[in-house]
């Protein structure tokens, strides 16, 4: 089992693309290294931001295995595996764990919207077939299905390796219940960049963040001075990164996000459809935000 901790911040990678569509290894490899840089506490390969509904089987591994290369041991790397076949998500967290992910990040099944058994025996089937620790993503928002608190505690007592949850429910009130019944067996990460500071008030150890890809260290920084217990100066950087939150999400995640990146120089804006890149006005918009921002630090 991985020994690092599940806290901070962890960065859902954006993958990115040359013109021609095929990944960008350049361009991934200075995004990771501007991660670690900045001292994050983890790295999410392979998640939604990644686009990894659009990656094969082999680019996924392929990503998994550069990102651990390229960390070496400096942060946590948690590799996306989802799916919504059972046997597909089995065969990503091996592939994941082969590659030398300290974990891997599973997100329920979507459009198939499993029944809560369906969800538990899911969850036990992939948990069995691996020895890192993992992480349930619950996001009904995306897949439909809401993983209940009952079902996740039921997980946690049939699956050792079960240690930690992203919920991305959009509220605090599943985090409250969950960690309230869980106590110490379970680590609940936010899984929304402006419910960081509301859900690790109440409990959560870190959240896994979209804009971190943009600002690592400031996102980093939120998340340890809650730690730390300075809700005061924590309140205050968590407000002026918050404009960023909402407008990384005005179009479909990663546009905004790989949008704003290219207009920095770090890579191309380009995603695979069904996602397309970001509009002119989005980006425009972001540029004249960052330069506000970083001409106030």
């Amino acid at each position: 089992m991985a020994t690092l901790p599940i806290q901070g911040a962890f960065t859902a990678l954006v993958t990115p693309f040359l013109p021609d569509f095929s990944i960008d290894w350049v361009a991934f490899d200075r995004l990771v290294q501007r991660q670690l840089d900045a001292k994050i506490s983890g790295v999410v390969p392979c998640g939604t931001t990644g686009e990894c509904p659009t990656l094969s089987f082999a680019e996924q591994e392929e990503v998994v295995k550069r990102t651990v290369n390229l960390v070496k041991g400096r942060a946590f790397v948690l590799a996306g595996a989802g799916s919504n076949a059972t046997d597909e998500v089995v065969e990503l967290a091996k592939a994941a764990a082969r590659a030398g992910a300290d974990g891997v990040m599973t997100v329920m099944p979507y459009y198939n919207k499993p029944s809560q058994e369906g969800l538990f025996r899911h969850i036990r089937t992939v948990a069995n077939s691996v020895d890192v620790p993992v992480v349930l993503y619950n996001v009904p928002g995306r897949t439909a299905v809401d993983l209940s608190v009952d079902t996740t505690l039921r997980a946690l007592d049939a699956c050792k390796n079960v240690v930690s949850v992203k919920d991305a429910s959009g509220n605090v009130v599943y985090c409250q219940e969950l960690l309230q019944r869980a106590g110490n067996r379970a680590v609940v990460m936010c899984g929304d960049d402006p419910l960081t500071l509301p859900m690790m008030s109440v409990g959560a150890s870190g959240v896994i963040s979209v804009t971190s890809n943009l600002y690592p260290a400031e996102v980093e920084e939120v998340t340890q001075l809650i730690l730390a217990g300075n809700f005061a100066l924590a309140r205050e950087k968590h407000a002026a990164l918050f404009p960023f939150h909402r407008a990384l999400f005005t179009e479909p995640s990663p546009q905004p996000t790989k949008g704003i990146l290219a207009a920095k120089g770090l890579m191309h804006p380009v995603a695979r459809e069904p996602m397309i890149e970001a509009s002119p006005e989005t980006v425009k918009k972001l540029v004249a935000m960052c330069a506000v921002y970083e001409a106030s630090r």
